[in-house]
């Protein structure tokens, strides 16, 4: 993947409807987010990073929306190396294979950052009881944003909302 593709996905030109690019492994998110987003969101799902990348070079993005753990995968299908992360937990590819499905989400995002996607991404996972670890992803990736577990719908679209127009919500 081109690093231009990617960065021409950035680039958006003004609609009146908000595109974002939903990526989880199931469908539960984008099935709540067209149930209880306001119709002035055009949501398009990924199932792995992959085909996230793929879907940003061919359209056009205003924010993206991620899940964090993706346990539905084949093994195959997810980012970063088993054997890596095997090595940190002693060779045991059980715990690395968890650990991976668990942190999923980190390894997308770094995936679309090193692609060259500069779209805010807004997390669909609570790093309230982790501060060190937002602190981190924040600054290594920015723009970020996560929604707490008992975010309603209209948090979200605010939240959504305020990324796709450039104004931090934080």
């Amino acid at each position: 993947m081109m690093n231009d593709e990617i960065q021409s996905a950035v680039s958006v030109e003004p609609s009146s409807r908000v595109r974002v690019l939903v990526i989880e492994d199931g469908e539960e998110y984008i099935r709540n987010l067209r149930r209880f987003l306001p119709e002035r969101f055009e949501l398009l799902r990924a199932g792995s990073g992959a085909e996230a990348l793929a879907l940003l070079a061919e359209g056009r993005f205003e924010v993206i929306f991620l899940d964090m753990r993706f346990d539905r995968v084949p093994p195959e299908s997810l980012l970063g190396s088993l054997e890596q992360v095997a090595d940190r937990f002693n060779g045991d590819l059980d715990r690395a294979l968890r650990f991976l499905e668990d942190n999923q989400g980190a390894y997308v995002l770094a995936a679309l950052r090193e692609a060259g996607c500069a779209l805010p991404v807004v997390f669909s996972h609570d790093f309230t009881d982790e501060p060190r670890r937002w602190v981190n992803l924040e600054r290594r990736y920015a723009p970020l944003d996560y929604l707490p577990d008992n975010a309603g719908p209209d948090l979200v679209s605010e939240r959504l909302d305020a990324w796709a127009r450039s104004d931090s919500p934080r």
